[in-house]
This record gives C-alpha cells, sequence and structure tokens, in this order.
C-alpha cells in the first residue's frame, strides 16, 4: 500500500471535521476554499489543532478561511515549530498590554467594570467535591498565566504583571432563592450581574473570579465572572474545558499537570504583533458601506451611546434548524454563515440597507498553540454584507465576505473605526452596530466531569457594547439564541421585532429555491409592523 502524502493526509482531516465524503473533498479542494466547501471557524480550529496533533503540521488558519482553494493552503502546510514547555521565567515583571486590552481597559474606565465583565456558567448536577474543586482551580491557574494577569495603571498608560502564583478565587454565594415559575439560573445571573464590576474590580489582583451558587439539593452553579482583558469567548470555552478535566483528575486522585504553558509573550511569529494598518482600498470599501443603521425608526432620536442593555433568549426549534443544516451543505457553507447572513437579511430590510457592515467575533492571527492558551487574541471584525443575487449565490458571498475580513483581525482598532466612521459619541466603541457571534461550536451544550453533569449557560452583565448583538448559544440540541440590544437604541418591544425579523429571514432563506431572488424573499418593513398578527417567538425567555 502506498504511502499517501502530507496533503493527502490532511484532506483526510478536512474531510472528517467537514463531515464530508473523502473520496469526494479532493476534486472540490482544487478549485473552492475551505469556508465554501463546509467548513467554518470552529472546523478550521479543530482542522489547525489535529494537523498539528497527529501530524506534527502548521495550518495557517487565516489562510485557510480566505479565498485561496483549500488544497492550494493545505500545500503551503510546513512542520509545527517545537516548542520549550514552561513560560514562567519573567514573572511579576511590567508587560505592554496584549491586542484587545487596551480598548476593554478603556471602556471599563469610561463606564465602570460592569460593561467588561463576562459571566459564563456551567450548571452542575450530582455530588460536588469543593476540595477536589479548588485543586482544579489552581492547576488550572498554574498553566495559564492569563489567570494570574494584573493590570495596573501607570504614567505610560495601563500595564499587566503576571503574578507567580496566584489560584483564582471561590467566591461562595448564599442560595439562590427564585419567585413560583422563576429559572433559578436566570435568578442566580441576575443577582451575580449586579456583583460583577466588584468582581473583576480587585486593585492588585486578576480581574476574574469563579463563584459558587447552591440551586437547589445536588446542584450548583459554578460561573467563570472575568473582565475582557482577560478572556475572549474561545479561551473561556478553552478554560472550562480543561477545569472540568482537572476536577475529574482531582476526584480520582490523578495527578495534575501545573506546567505552565508558553505565554503570548514568547518570542514565536504566532504570537500577535503589532497591530497593521488598513490598506487604502479596504478602508474606502467600509466606508462606503457603514452609513448609521437607523434599527427603529421613531420620533424620539437616538439617545447616546451608554452600554446599558439587554437581552432576548429565544429558540428557533429543531425543524428550522434542520432546514439551515440542510441550506447550508447544498450551498457548501457552515451553518453558522446561514444565520449570519439571515441576521444581515433582517437587519438591512428593518433599515432599508442593501449593503450593510456587521461585525463579526474573529481570532487575531492564532495558530494551534496560541488557541491552547487562555489569551484575548478575538477582535470584532466588518464583515461586508450585501443582500443580492439568488440564495445560493447569496450565501456563499456571505462567506467569502468573512474569510476576507478575516484576512484583517488583526488591524489597529483605532484605524479600524477610522475606517468604519464610528460616531464621535465618546462612549460610542469602534465595532460596527450591529454585530454577530457564532460561540455554539466553542462549548458543548453539557460535558460529563468527575460524577458531574455540567450544563453551561451564558449570563448577562447588563451591558452591551453595540446597539443590536445576535449570538447563537447552542445549535445542535436545543437551538438558542441571544438578541442583546442597547437601551438607549432600541425598546424591549422592537428588540422583538427584530428577533420575529430574523426568524421570519432564516425561514425565507432555508424554504426557497437556490435560485430565488434575495429582494423577492421578505415583503417590506412596514408591510411587517403593519402584520396583524406578529409571529411569536419560539422560546421567548426573560
Amino acid at each position: 500500500m502506498l504511502t499517501p502524502t502530507p496533503l493527502e493526509e490532511l484532506l483526510d482531516l478536512a474531510a472528517d471535521v467537514i463531515g464530508c465524503d473523502r473520496r469526494a473533498l479532493p476534486a472540490g479542494a482544487a478549485g473552492s476554499p475551505f469556508i465554501t466547501l463546509g467548513g467554518g471557524l470552529g472546523q478550521a480550529v479543530r482542522l489547525q489543532a489535529r494537523a498539528e496533533q497527529q501530524l506534527g503540521l502548521a495550518v495557517d488558519l487565516a489562510q485557510l478561511l480566505g479565498p485561496a482553494p483549500l488544497a492550494d493552503v493545505l500545500a503551503r502546510a510546513r512542520p509545527a515549530p517545537v516548542r520549550a514547555a514552561g513560560g514562567g521565567d519573567r514573572a511579576g515583571a511590567v508587560r505592554a498590554l496584549l491586542p484587545g486590552q487596551s480598548a476593554a481597559l478603556a471602556a471599563e474606565r469610561a463606564a465602570g467594570g460592569g460593561v467588561v465583565a463576562r459571566i459564563v456558567s456551567a450548571e452542575l448536577s450530582g455530588p460536588l467535591e469543593t476540595g477536589a474543586l479548588r485543586r482544579a482551580l489552581a492547576a488550572l491557574s498554574a498553566r495559564h498565566e492569563g489567570l494570574r494577569t494584573a493590570f495596573a495603571a501607570t504614567p505610560r498608560g495601563p500595564v499587566r504583571r503576571v503574578l507567580a502564583v496566584c489560584p483564582p478565587p471561590l467566591v461562595t454565594l448564599e442560595p439562590v432563592t427564585a419567585a413560583p415559575g422563576e429559572d433559578l439560573v436566570a435568578a442566580a445571573h441576575a443577582r451575580l450581574a449586579a456583583r460583577a464590576g466588584r468582581l473583576v474590580g480587585r486593585p492588585g489582583l486578576p480581574p476574574l473570579a469563579f463563584v459558587l451558587t447552591p440551586l437547589a439539593a445536588g446542584s450548583h452553579l459554578l460561573s467563570f465572572v472575568h473582565h475582557d482583558a482577560v478572556a475572549d469567548s474561545r479561551s473561556a470555552a478553552l478554560l472550562w474545558q480543561e477545569l472540568l478535566a482537572d476536577y475529574d483528575r482531582a476526584v480520582s486522585r490523578r495527578p495534575l499537570d501545573r506546567t505552565p504553558r508558553p505565554g503570548p509573550d514568547r518570542p514565536a511569529p504566532d504570537v500577535p504583533g503589532p497591530a497593521r494598518v488598513l490598506p487604502a482600498k479596504r478602508a474606502e470599501r467600509l466606508r462606503s458601506l457603514a452609513a448609521g443603521l437607523d434599527l427603529a425608526p421613531a420620533a424620539r432620536p437616538a439617545a447616546a451611546f451608554d452600554f446599558r442593555g439587554e437581552r432576548l433568549l429565544f429558540g428557533l426549534g429543531t425543524r428550522l434548524r434542520d432546514a439551515a443544516d440542510a441550506t447550508a451543505r447544498r450551498a457548501g457553507v457552515p451553518h453558522s454563515t446561514v444565520l449570519l447572513a439571515a441576521w444581515a437579511l433582517a437587519v438591512g430590510r428593518r433599515a432599508g440597507r442593501e449593503r450593510l457592515l456587521v461585525g463579526t467575533e474573529m481570532p487575531r492571527r492564532p495558530t494551534a498553540e496560541l488557541l491552547r492558551t487562555a489569551v484575548p487574541c478575538a477582535a470584532t471584525v466588518p464583515v461586508a454584507c450585501e443582500l443580492e443575487g439568488g440564495v445560493d449565490y447569496f450565501l456563499r458571498g456571505i462567506a467569502c465576505a468573512f474569510s476576507e475580513a478575516l484576512q484583517y483581525a488583526d488591524a489597529d482598532d483605532a484605524d479600524a473605526a477610522r475606517a468604519v466612521g464610528a460616531p464621535a459619541d465618546r462612549f460610542r466603541p469602534a465595532a460596527p452596530q450591529v454585530t454577530f457571534a457564532a460561540r455554539d461550536e466553542l462549548l458543548p451544550e453539557s460535558l460529563r466531569a468527575g460524577g458531574l453533569t455540567a450544563r453551561f449557560h451564558h449570563g448577562h452583565p447588563g451591558a452591551v457594547t453595540a446597539d443590536a448583538a445576535l449570538t447563537v448559544l447552542r445549535w445542535r440540541e436545543q437551538p438558542l439564541l441571544s438578541l442583546e440590544f442597547a437601551c438607549a437604541r432600541l425598546t424591549r418591544a422592537q428588540a422583538a421585532q427584530l428577533a420575529r425579523a430574523l426568524r421570519a429571514a432564516l425561514t425565507a432563506l432555508v424554504t426557497s429555491s437556490p435560485h430565488t431572488p434575495v429582494d423577492d424573499l421578505l415583503e417590506t418593513p412596514a408591510a411587517r409592523d403593519e402584520a396583524p398578527a406578529a409571529r411569536p417567538l419560539a422560546v421567548p425567555l426573560p
């Protein structure tokens, strides 16, 4: 039997992560990019990690999600660099901020710690060993210097300092009480939201905490409350999976790994370097699409953006999920692209725009090694969405716009804000007014560890950084989406209308033929608003 070439082995891995026929992929890979073969960001990250772990090959993530044919990108894979373990040799030294941390700390100074606090929780069912949990937290902190990083102000601006030893605090709260019929997790999150600013604002210490809240007999909520400068959503998901694996080892009295991971400051080509300036052509295109979006036409003028926000949670149902998956397979795009396209369509129709920008979470030049380190390396990058063509043409266009935007994920934030034409309001974040994030692939809906079942929930601290932000929280089992909205821009009723518009846009996309013009999918916003009975949300939650 002939030994497969490195390219053939990489194509086999790609087929496996995409979920397609290994025999058919090489023909498509010769002329099509990864993202139009059904591969999304989550699949790209898994392919990159498996290529390094199983084959010892490094694949560039930005190229993988770029416009080049998949076979060409994989053919450029090189041997992965071998790095020595460790990284604690500079503990205590003052270091410059990493990309993204400056903006998070500036937002905190402008509007308080609650603006930059994030809450991700695991609902734990089963007997909990608190001692094992503390040992697991200590091991996690020893491995990831991001959990031992404190921030301080200096005359030259804020800096960070990595502490040699600093186990994350485990704060235990009194049992939560809820009104009859009220969800206990929602009640616990509401209480945490009120305290989030204090939990991430401890002077001289890392801005994070783990909070344990008893819910009922044999049930606890363990919440990771952290500053945006500590971790992005991908890093937070990594920490959860490692923490539960460590807890499982601690319960069974197996050794825990406390070897420090290579930190982001180690000299290496994969570390996010100085942010680059947007090319003039890209900046000009963004400006042409960046006119303000009026999501809620009303007599009253829009108030100044002040970060105050609320959230709507809603489901889509398994039938609509299955139809979206089928449409994604037909068009050769990931399901997240179908959801992004539906969001752009709903927002564009509501605002009367055929071309618009949607900010999307993307990693800044990561490699497999960096994605195994808890570090905030994500950026919100404007994706140029054009509502044109037939359904499948439109979906592939959104996929290509996403891959194009990824090439500029490491651009300077201030330069990108100028290019987009961000309003001069001092409270206005640099991101586009409307954003999208697909977090359903970062964490499974649940995990088992050490006799516990952990089911994940995302809290809302009461602050937003965009007028309207759609996030996919779950997809594979019971789809769950979150619509966060700025109180200064939308009322709750208007946000609910926008959520219904999203559902209508998604339904139209997945029930139409591949060549149906996008212009024919939905009626005008005025006709929708005047409809005698608006379709209710599938799973309305407070």
